[in-house]
């Protein structure tokens, strides 16, 4: 009888110890599963980001591009002005041409940061979309940067067109 109640008492401590880890395992099972869910969460918001900063950067090369454009037409308007010795009209052309190349620059660097941005969202989650997303950023970025320098090329010739014109007065 003491071998029997040895071995009952064994077995029920086996079967305890069979009960403890099979609660720990599912206590696992469901951290896995909240520790999964959370990590698919932040996946997909990294993805968001990382999409929306990729949009961000394209627009704010547009901006770059289109205040590159109004440098442009200011600088036009500024040596046709300084031609005619109207020499106010061609002044306010050169402030609306730094202004614009102003802009632009704030637009190159609006494309820096989200290039940026869409870079440290590629670095946290290595995926084909991320990497197209933030290759298309840094493209942006780079144009945005060119825009930005033809606008301050342009406000700098309107200035010396006015200073030119002032100079023949």
């Amino acid at each position: 009888m003491v071998v029997r109640t040895d071995m009952q008492d064994k077995l029920e401590e086996i079967y305890e110890r069979l009960i403890a880890h099979e609660t720990e395992i599912m206590n696992l099972r469901k951290g896995y599963s909240v520790v999964n869910e959370r990590y698919n969460a932040a996946v997909t918001s990294l993805r968001v980001l990382t999409m929306k900063a990729s949009d961000a950067a394209k627009r704010a090369c547009l901006a770059a591009e289109k205040a590159s454009l109004s440098a442009k037409k200011c600088s036009e308007a500024a040596h046709k002005a300084a031609d005619k010795l109207v020499i106010d009209a061609a002044e306010s052309a050169v402030e609306a041409a730094v202004a614009s190349a102003e802009a632009a620059m704030e637009a190159a660097a609006a494309a820096a940061s989200a290039a940026a941005a869409s870079a440290a969202a590629v670095a946290q989650q290595a995926e084909a979309a991320s990497l197209q997303a933030s290759s298309e950023a840094a493209v942006a970025t780079q144009r945005a940067t060119e825009a930005a320098k033809q606008a301050v090329e342009m406000s700098n010739a309107a200035a010396e067109a006015v200073k030119v014109a002032k100079n023949k007065t």
